[in-house]
């Protein structure tokens, strides 16, 4: 088979924006998944629906129509008291999650990722200090462009898939943590730009699995953090996907 008809094939099958997947009895994912960035503001021509932030982690829902906007603001300082998980080199090549087992007060990942007080880590929050030396010093390349930052935080999310809930969003770790996992461009004046459609499918996983993970820890209000976590990427969750989720919850193996 020709490359070309591969690749016909290949993007036939992904879900795109205009034409979405369909449901059981002919349901459409906008009728939960609502993407605030295309639902909400009519827009003429040719743009890009990005999430941008600087290095240090802030970001800015925005549009990249080839206008004049500016970059944007550095983001607020750290959480006074957040828990920080401190990486290095040698941490990173090992895929090393020790660093976040003494975090949580564990020696081992636990195969249900219970945490003894997960209370504590949503008021206090998480942050990532990363202190990556570069073999090159002038390698312009962003952390989330190195593929061994990637991997670890790839591992990272496998063995603690509900953390992007529990991060120090204001900071700007919620949009850097999904830059390290959601594939995306890097641009001088707007900063990372998401493929949009990996970022809709990461900010539904990320959904339903932090929206149990609220309820089987009995923290409060759960729709309502869950739907922050997601708003804070630039979506907005209907109350009938929480709705489908309870009506369908999966018990814990």
């Amino acid at each position: 088979m020709a490359a070309s008809s591969t690749s016909a094939l290949f993007a036939s099958a992904l879900p795109s924006r205009k034409r979405l997947p369909p449901l059981t009895q002919q349901q459409n994912f906008n009728q939960y998944f609502k993407t605030i960035s295309l639902s909400h503001f009519p827009l003429k021509g040719d743009f890009t629906a990005s999430v941008a932030f600087n290095p240090s982690g802030n970001f800015d829902l925005t549009f990249a129509d080839g206008g004049d906007e500016s970059q944007v603001a550095p983001p607020p300082p750290p959480k006074e008291g957040r828990f920080e998980i401190i990486l290095d080199n040698d941490a990173i090549r090992r895929l090393d999650l020790s660093p976040v087992h003494c975090m949580v007060g564990r020696t081992s990942v636990a195969s249900d990722g219970h945490l003894p007080e997960p209370k504590k880590l949503l008021e206090r929050t998480v942050g990532f200090t990363i202190s990556y030396e570069r073999e090159d010093p002038l390698d312009p390349r962003e952390l989330s462009e190195f593929p061994d930052i990637r991997l670890w935080f790839v591992r990272l999310d496998a063995a603690y898939p509900w953390l992007p809930v529990v991060l120090d969003w204001r900071a700007g770790e919620l949009a850097r943590y999904a830059a390290m996992l959601v594939p995306h461009q890097m641009s001088m004046r707007l900063g990372v730009i998401f493929n949009p459609e990996a970022l809709e499918i990461f900010v539904l996983n990320k959904v339903f699995i932090v929206y149990s993970w609220l309820k089987q820890h009995n923290v409060p209000k759960p729709k309502l953090k869950t739907s922050d976590m997601a708003r804070m990427l630039g979506f907005g969750i209907g109350d009938d996907l929480f709705d489908l989720i309870d009506a369908q919850s999966l018990h814990p193996s």
